[in-house]
Order: C-alpha cells, then sequence, then structure tokens
C-alpha cells in the first residue's frame, strides 16, 4: 500500500511539472481524450484497492458509519422511503466492497495546497497562451484546474462518512416528522450509537420510533364562501383524496389541494389560487372499539381579495370567458417599437402581422386551442404552447390575458399570443462514429437545410445530404486504402403538420393528437458494403399522438428499391458460401475451365458454371446426394441476396412508452408493428395482365415485386433496485410471412440473431436459423424470438457494470427453404432456443455510454445433443461487443 501511494505521489508531481503541455494537450485533445485518460487511470489501480484500510481518514475517537437500522414498533423496517430521510448513509459499497471510499483515501490530505499549486501554474499558462494567441483568446482555468490527479482521487472517490450525533439527532426528527404527516401525531423517537467490537473505527445507528395510536379522519366539512366555487366542489367532491375513515396523510391533502385547483382553473375560475385551500384539523375522543384515535377536517375556501391601493376588495369568485384572441406572428423580443400594420379577421381570431401575414389562416389557427367564447381553461393555454413548438416555426410562444376593458361585469378575458418566427432557413450538420460487424471504424457526417413555413401552412421542408467513410478487414478489394468502405446519400422530408386527406378526419384524431403528415424521398448508394447498392425510397404517411405516452404511425405507402450493383462479387463476400462449393467442386467438376492454377473455383465464372453443371445433371452428383442439396441450396441463397427487389408497402405502428423523465428507472415500452406489402400491386397486376417471368412471378420495371405479411412485437420493462442499480428486460417477437407473388422475404426485411444489440455471446449475424450449423456470412430468417435480462450497477465515477442473459434464435418457416433444421416446427422447436449469459463493463460520457460487454455460449443448439451447454463456456469462444449506449 505504501509503495502505491508513492506511486500516486509521484504521478502528482509529474503532472504539476508539466502544467503547461497538459493544458496545450487538453486544447489539441479535447474532450475526448481527456475521457479516455479517465478511464485508463480507473483500469490502473482499482486491483490495488482491496488492500487499504476504510479507516485510514477516521480520526482517533470517530466512528465510520457501518449501517444504519429503522426499528418501527420494535419491527425493522426496510421502508425505502423512511432510509432516504437520513442525512448520512454508508459509503456506497460494490458487492459490499466500499470500492469509493478506498479509491478517496489514496488522495493526499493536502489537498488544498496542491490545488493552489495548481491555479498559480495554470493561471501563468494561460497568461502565455494568451500572449501567442493571435485573438488572445485565453484557456478557461476552470475546465483544466480540477486539483490534478489528487482532484481526481477525491472527486471519484468517496469521503468516509463520519458518525455524527447532531446529525443523527436531526434524521431522527425527520423520521418522527415522516409519521406524523401519515397519521401518527404521537410519534416519538430514539437514537442508539453503537460501536462495533469487531472492526476497528467503525459503528452502527440505530433509530427506533414508537408510532402510538393512528389518527383516521372521521368527519368532512367544507366551508366556501364564494357559490360558483362551491357548485363546481360539489361535483368533484366524490374524487376527492381525503376521505372519511381514511388514515391521515400529509400527501392526500397536497394531492387534493392540487387536484382542485386544477378543476377550478380548467372550469373558467381564472384568478383562483391554490394557496387560498385551507384545511383545519381537530382530534376528536379515542375510538376504543377500534382503537384508534378520530380527526375532524374542514376545508375552507374564502372569496377573492384584490389590492387596490392601500384598500382590499372582497368579492366572490366568477367564471370568465375569452372574449377575444389575438395573434401577433411578427412578435419581437428586442425593445424595438411593435407596430402591426396587416390585420386578418378569421372566425372570431384577429390576426397581425408587422407588414404582412405570412401564413394561412387555418395553418395558424390549428394549433391554438384558446378560442372566442368558451371559457378560460389552463390546460387551453398548455396545449397552444405544447402545438405551437411542435411546429419547428416559432420560439417558444407568449401568451398574456386580460380583462377585457369593454366588459361591464368583468367576466371577459382577451387573449394575446405573441408568436416571434425562427429564421426560415436553418442549416445543421453532424458527425458521428461508429462501429459494426461490417464496419470496424466508421466516419458518419451530414448536413441538413430546413425550410420553414414553405408553403405558407407551417411546413417545414428538410433537405439532407448523408455519408459515411468506414475500414473494413473483410473487403476484398481495398486498393489498400485505410476507407474502403463508403456509403453516400441524400434525403428530402416534408412535415405538415395536420392531416392530409379528403375527407375530415378530426372525429378520429383530433388535433390534440399533434397530427402530421410525412412525404419523403430518398436515396444512398454503398460501395464495398456486401454487393454494393443502390436504394430508392418513398413514403406518404401520418404520424399522431393520442396520448402523452403513445404514438401512432401510418405508412399510407411506403416504397422501396434496391438495387444490387456487384453481384458478380457474390462468393468474394460470403466466403463461406464459396468455400463450400469450392471443396464439392475439388471432387467432382468435369470442366477444367471452371478452376484457376491453384485448382479453386474461378470467381465469378468457374463458380457459376459449375453451379449450373450440377444443378443440370451434368457431373457426376444426382439429386440423391448431399452434395447435390448443398449446391442447391447455395444457389438458392445466392439468387436470393442478389436479386434486386421492389418492395411496396404500408404499415401501422404503435408504440406506448411509459417514461416520465429521463432518470425515471422505473417504466415499460411496447412497440408493435404491422407491414403489408404486395397486395395493391398484385391486385394492379392481375388486372393489367402484366407479364410473369421464369418463376412465375409478377414483375414491375423487370423487377419481381415482394408480397408478405410481417409483424414485430417488442417489449422492455425497468425496475429500479434503488442506489443506482437497475433490473431491465426485453422480450421480442417477429414474423414475416410471403405468399403471392414471393417465396422468400427480402433480406432487407428478414431477421438475424446475434450482436451487440441481441445475443451477445454471438457475433451479428451468426446466430441460427434454428439448429442449423451454417456458417455463413449473414444468416438470416423469417421468424425470431429474443429474450434479454440485464441487471446494471454503479461501479466508480462513470463506470457502470452489468451481468446480462441472452436468449432467442431465428428460423425459416412458411418459405422456400430446405434445410429442415433451420425450420421452426412448433413447440419442439424452443430446444433450438441459443443461450448466452456475460458481464459488461461501460462508461457513462454523460451524453452517451461506452458500452464494452462479454458474452459467453452458455447453451448452443448448433451442438450435438448432450453437448449443448456449457460446451464452449470460455474465453476463447468468447464474443467481446462494443457498443454505444444500452442495448435495450
Amino acid at each position: 500500500m505504501l509503495f502505491l501511494m508513492q506511486v500516486f505521489y509521484s504521478l502528482d508531481e509529474a503532472f504539476s511539472n508539466h502544467s503547461n503541455s497538459l493544458i496545450l494537450t487538453q486544447i489539441k485533445s479535447g474532450f475526448l481524450k481527456n475521457n479516455i485518460t479517465k478511464i485508463t487511470l480507473y483500469i490502473g489501480f482499482i486491483a490495488f484497492l482491496a488492500g487499504c484500510s476504510a479507516v485510514k481518514r477516521v480520526d482517533e475517537g470517530k466512528l465510520l458509519l457501518e449501517d444504519n437500522t429503522i426499528r418501527i414498533d420494535g419491527k425493522t423496517s426496510r421502508n425505502e422511503d423512511l432510509n432516504s430521510l437520513l442525512y448520512q448513509k454508508p459509503n456506497t459499497d460494490l458487492f459490499g466492497f466500499p470500492l469509493q471510499l478506498h479509491v478517496y483515501n489514496l488522495a493526499k490530505k493536502e489537498i488544498d495546497t496542491t490545488t493552489r499549486k495548481y491555479k498559480r501554474q495554470i493561471d501563468k499558462a494561460n497568461r502565455k497562451i494568451a500572449r501567442k494567441t493571435a485573438r488572445g483568446k485565453e484557456v478557461d482555468s476552470t475546465k483544466i484546474n480540477r486539483g490534478g490527479f489528487q482532484g481526481w482521487l477525491k472527486r471519484t472517490g468517496e469521503a468516509p462518512i463520519i458518525i455524527d450525533s447532531k446529525i443523527a439527532e436531526s434524521s431522527l426528527t425527520r423520521l418522527e416528522n415522516y409519521q406524523k404527516n401519515r397519521g401518527w401525531f404521537n410519534a416519538t423517537g430514539s437514537l442508539t450509537i453503537d460501536t462495533l467490537k469487531n472492526k476497528k473505527k467503525r459503528g452502527t445507528i440505530l433509530f427506533e420510533i414508537e408510532n402510538g395510536k393512528p389518527f383516521f379522519v372521521d368527519s368532512l366539512d367544507y366551508k366556501i364562501a364564494s357559490p360558483v366555487v362551491d357548485s363546481i366542489y360539489n361535483i368533484a367532491r366524490p374524487e376527492s383524496y381525503v376521505k372519511k375513515n381514511k388514515q391521515f396523510n400529509t400527501s392526500d391533502f397536497e394531492n387534493e389541494r392540487a387536484r382542485l385547483t386544477s378543476i377550478f382553473r380548467n372550469s373558467g375560475v381564472y384568478h383562483f389560487q391554490q394557496n387560498l385551500i385551507k384545511y383545519e384539523l381537530d382530534t376528536l375522543s379515542q375510538d376504543t372499539l377500534y382503537n384508534k384515535k378520530k380527526l375532524s377536517v374542514a376545508m375552507i375556501i374564502p372569496n377573492r381579495s384584490i389590492r387596490n391601493g392601500d384598500e382590499t376588495q372582497i368579492e366572490p369568485f366568477n367564471i370568465f370567458r375569452i372574449s377575444k384572441v389575438n395573434v401577433y406572428t411578427d412578435y419581437t423580443t428586442d425593445g424595438t417599437e411593435q407596430i402591426f400594420n396587416a390585420h386578418r379577421t378569421v372566425n372570431g381570431f384577429d390576426i397581425f402581422g408587422k407588414s404582412a401575414i405570412k401564413y394561412r389562416s387555418s395553418a395558424l389557427l390549428n394549433p391554438i386551442f384558446i378560442e372566442p367564447g368558451k371559457i378560460y381553461r389552463d390546460v387551453d393555454r398548455s396545449l397552444t404552447i405544447k402545438h405551437i413548438n411542435e411546429l419547428r416555426t416559432f420560439r417558444y410562444p407568449n401568451i398574456q390575458y386580460v380583462e377585457d376593458p369593454t366588459d361591464s361585469i368583468n367576466h371577459s378575458l382577451i387573449a394575446n399570443i405573441y408568436l416571434s418566427p425562427l429564421k426560415k432557413y436553418g442549416l445543421g450538420f453532424n458527425v458521428d462514429l461508429s462501429h459494426s460487424n461490417i464496419q470496424d471504424f466508421g466516419v458518419a457526417f451530414g448536413t441538413t437545410l430546413s425550410i420553414r413555413n414553405i408553403f405558407r401552412g407551417t411546413e417545414t421542408l428538410d433537405v439532407s445530404l448523408r455519408g459515411s467513410l468506414g475500414t473494413s478487414k473483410d473487403v476484398s478489394n481495398s486498393n489498400g486504402n485505410f476507407f474502403n468502405v463508403t456509403e453516400f446519400g441524400a434525403d428530402v422530408r416534408l412535415s405538415i403538420p395536420r392531416i392530409l386527406f379528403f375527407l375530415d378526419t378530426q372525429k378520429y384524431i383530433p388535433k390534440t393528437a399533434s397530427p402530421q403528415t410525412q412525404i419523403a424521398i430518398g436515396g444512398s448508394i454503398q460501395q464495398n458494403i456486401g454487393l454494393d447498392r443502390q436504394n430508392l425510397t418513398g413514403l406518404f404517411g401520418y404520424r399522431w399522438n393520442p396520448r402523452e405516452s403513445v404514438s401512432h404511425s401510418f405508412d399510407i405507402f411506403n416504397i422501396q428499391y434496391v438495387r444490387n450493383l456487384n453481384t458478380e462479387n457474390y462468393f468474394n463476400v460470403y466466403r463461406t458460401s464459396f468455400r463450400d462449393l469450392n471443396l464439392i467442386a475439388k471432387d467432382f467438376n468435369q470442366t477444367p475451365e471452371n478452376i484457376d492454377d491453384k485448382g479453386d473455383l474461378v470467381v465469378p465464372e468457374g463458380a457459376s458454371n459449375f453451379i449450373k453443371e450440377v444443378l443440370n445433371g451434368e457431373t457426376a452428383l444426382t439429386p440423391q446426394d448431399n452434395a447435390f442439396d448443398d449446391v442447391k441450396n447455395i444457389e438458392q441463397r445466392r439468387v436470393r441476396l442478389t436479386d434486386d427487389n421492389l418492395i411496396l408497402s404500408g404499415s401501422f405502428v404503435k408504440a406506448i412508452d411509459s417514461r416520465k423523465s429521463f432518470s425515471d428507472n422505473n417504466f415499460y415500452r411496447f412497440r408493435g408493428r404491422l407491414e403489408v406489402a404486395g397486395n395493391l400491386a398484385s391486385t394492379l397486376s392481375e388486372a393489367f395482365g402484366l407479364r410473369k417471368n421464369d418463376q412465375g412471378n409478377f414483375e414491375i420495371f423487370n423487377v419481381a415485386y415482394s408480397q408478405y405479411i410481417k409483424t414485430e412485437l417488442d417489449y422492455v420493462k425497468y425496475w429500479d433496485m434503488k442506489k443506482q442499480n437497475v433490473l431491465a428486460f426485453r422480450s421480442f417477437f417477429g414474423l414475416a410471412i410471403p405468399y403471392g407473388n414471393s417465396q422468400n422475404i427480402p433480406f432487407t426485411k428478414s431477421f438475424f440473431g446475434g450482436g451487440s444489440n441481441d445475443n451477445r455471446a454471438w457475433t451479428v449475424y451468426s446466430l441460427g436459423p434454428g439448429k442449423s450449423e451454417n456458417n455463413n456470412e449473414f444468416n438470416e430468417a423469417n421468424m425470431k424470438i429474443a429474450l434479454s435480462a440485464e441487471y446494471r450497477f454503479p461501479i466508480l465515477g462513470g463506470f457502470k457494470g452489468a451481468f446480462f442473459a441472452d436468449a432467442g434464435n431465428i428460423w425459416n418457416v412458411y418459405d422456400d427453404n430446405t434445410d429442415p433444421d433451420a425450420e421452426f416446427k412448433g413447440l419442439q422447436s424452443l430446444e433450438d432456443i441459443a443461450m448466452g449469459t456475460g458481464f459488461g463493463l461501460r462508461y457513462d460520457f454523460s451524453f452517451f455510454v461506452l458500452r464494452f460487454d462479454t458474452g459467453f455460449k452458455t447453451y448452443d443448439p448448433a451442438e450435438p445433443n448432450g453437448s449443448r451447454w456449457f460446451r464452449k463456456y470460455n474465453f476463447s469462444n468468447a464474443v467481446l461487443n462494443i457498443g454505444i449506449n444500452y442495448p435495450f
């Protein structure tokens, strides 16, 4: 331990003597390099911590808090709400080991002196850099000055929690008040600090609470001065949180006040405020029969108080209506005089513009829920703000209400809506780094030009250009270039904030659901990614959100055309198929022109000729031979993967996400998708008598269109296990059935297994189908089952850990597959479900998570019966997955 400390102190001195170099390195390398250094430091010394003393920084006579115990009426409580009230909690541990405490103990105690030294050196370096910089731009020392290595140890670690009797007393008071707020008004407590005899300088705290008898609401009364408020309350009263014979709980009264305020303010009572609702409590005699105490509750809501100078006027609340709505479309916040010369009145709305009104009235008024003649409602204001923001046309709107001076009884409001338009043109750029099984390293970049209000209907047109450069060791023709994989594309998308349809859809999709029409076209071209492809797409669809947590997507037309540009490169890309074919050719090839000097098939001519000769019966192979079936399967796969695809489909997606905030770790997600392709094309083909190809399939533009039905069900559930521990579960089922004009599913629409976001014990595309022993580069099928569970926990600083289990497989069903091991045959095929288990190490950069997961093959259905469990459960057969963010 002393040697380790000396090493750390040497590092600290090395950092302090090279502060100028450190600053320049920070400037050049940026955020990523700084964090990579952190990761290296983490890994470098964690192994040394186990032998260090946890009480190294605990002074004599002090105690390190080892545990808190809470007893309620003599019984130990595990209530997390009670535990969260304690000001002092034991140091965070990792499976019983206080890792962060040990990291903190490695730092020097004289950290403040070190910090002052760093400040002087960094300030000196900043002055020097400022003099040499042409613009005189100074380095922000607050981003560099962090106390050096010693400061890093203290920030990453956790100071020892020393038992403080005064803080413990404060915690006890919080526990007593918590119980009193839940109806035990006479709750009393005591605490005991014990020293652990078998552990030096360590202690525990015991909190004991005696609740006494609880108080229950025995009678309810209310005193409401305003008749309007009284009548609204009588309607809302049955749903009250405060009920007779219910144990007193402060949260019930808080919830009831919030509920009533919302009801009043959404019923026209514009001036009502929550602090006007008061409660009077009166304790009654004890109920000896049920051993509980009674409580009388009275709710009091006075009239409205109006301050007029030094005088206060009292009058009853009234219901206010909207008499007028003014919409100002060119409002600015720069303090200049606002003069609106253009004016238009539509359906009671007054629309103003400075020189001209640049928006169609219907498009402008569609997101506004505040309407003349309606009673005032808070929800209308909230909906208006929300839907105006969704237009991506204006800045955050400013909505103000004033009492209408023309109303003699002062029960009317004028709503003024001030809209500040965003710039008509917006230009954005993005750069991403990526990694996949196809690309060892990739750089993706793109730019998007946004044109707002392009047709005066608050539409947004996005024109995007994108590209990526990658490197792959699997590319056969790389010409020695580092970036040997490329993709470039362009997309045009028009977003219209309403449903474009020849019938009125308001009854089924109201404007509260934020309806949108999406029209898009796009194209891309790939080089050295598989067979090289051109991809053309077209889309016309609708999007809407019937509830906050629910979203719908309905694509009426979704057209995709995939053209393979380099089909002759098939056997160079799919090397496993070529290897199997080449082995058969060594025994059965009879044409010398099919092979090269080494005796291998020539690609592509030799391989294609040999396949034709086998299938035409020109070799010694017969349909009864297994090798004949192998050649036939290789050819079927080749044809399927090299055929061009034309997909004319429609789809519906329903998604539910119950997550309330980014920090919410107790939620679920569901996504269901149904896609149907080729039905319209089939009907038109029959009607117009389009020609069929040699396989008996209709063609459009010399391409056989796909016809299938596909469904996907995806469910994710999170459980918050407290202390940043999370249990996550995912299930997935997918099925695509070809029919009519298709005998199989297009490759781009099929399912695959394995990879960093699937079964992590197999590389992507290497799992399945079924129990087959295929070693193809891209194994895929038309049915999939996947299950995953993951337990996530914090380790140290930004480091997170996880244990996971993945199960699932893919199968062929209802298609032209001829391999029985790949077929799904009912419940008996569930024994083909593969299982992988493993562990993960992640680093949280706050805006993304870098993930390293290691998966082990726990159950492999491709192995013979009796040898499937744990046969390859070792590091030599493990799969290291690198991913960005969590897998689900």
